[in-house]
């Protein structure tokens, strides 16, 4: 690749994030926006001007073989079992879809977790996929009650930021949590895996990661806050368990 073709490679991942951003109009985006600015040109100017190139091909994603199971065999959560659990077409993508069961209890949850399929594959439109499933299979797939909330393990003190919000749909009505899932943190924004991404490619390693959707049935119309504390006990085990035994 010449040094022209380079500038405009660059040229065209910039054009490409503030299109994004543009449309998404959030401000901690154009935050994140700006950082990965400043981590574009601190890490591809010397290489730029030395011909040398780091985003021609990124470094390999060295879990990935053990990642690309989780669609086969889903994830083995502590304190709940596995009712169901198979390959789920959703959108143009492969999942997991999990039926749990919470041990003694009668509660049950909805695990879809889609990991990374390759080392350039990016997490895109996964919510947007998820909510067209969710009206093929239930005829119906209203949202409310939509926030952002967030939560930290206690083992490892990793933060996450998930979406949570209520589905309505004609059979039974959901709290749902979604993010993105790293080892050093999640968030449903597809910005700040890329921060964390190009973040980790500077020290030659990569930002794995899972799209983590977790549904957890409810009262019908009711408030997701009665859920909350449950599912945001799933939501920190899922996360510790993939930081444990997939990243």
């Amino acid at each position: 690749m010449n040094m022209s073709l380079k500038f405009f490679h660059v040229l065209r991942i910039l054009l490409m994030l503030s299109s994004k951003l543009f449309k998404e109009r959030y401000f901690a985006q154009v935050v994140t926006l700006l950082l990965l600015l400043l981590i574009l040109l601190i890490g591809a100017v010397p290489g730029y001007l030395k011909g040398n190139w780091q985003w021609e091909e990124p470094p390999p994603v060295t879990n990935l073989k053990k990642l690309k199971q989780i669609r086969q065999t889903g994830l083995l959560i502590p304190g709940w079992q596995t009712i169901e659990q198979a390959e789920q077409p959703i959108g143009e993508q492969k999942w997991s879809l999990q039926l749990i069961k919470k041990q003694d209890t009668n509660i049950e949850a909805v695990l879809l977790l889609l990991p990374q399929n390759g080392p350039r594959k990016q997490p895109q439109v996964e919510w947007i996929e998820i909510d067209g499933w969710g009206r093929s299979r239930w005829g119906q797939w209203d949202i409310a009650q939509s926030r952002l909330v967030e939560f930290t393990l206690k083992q490892s003190q990793v933060k996450v930021k998930a979406r949570f919000f209520r589905a309505a749909t004609k059979e039974q009505t959901f709290a749902v949590l979604q993010w993105y899932a790293w080892r050093d943190g999640g968030n449903p924004s597809t910005l700040q895996w890329l921060l964390a991404d190009q973040i980790a490619q500077l020290q030659k390693q990569r930002a794995a990661w899972v799209a983590v959707s977790i549904l957890v049935p409810m009262e019908p119309l009711g408030k997701i806050n009665t859920v909350w504390s449950e599912i945001k006990s799933l939501g920190e085990t899922v996360q510790n368990t993939l930081i444990t035994n997939e990243f």
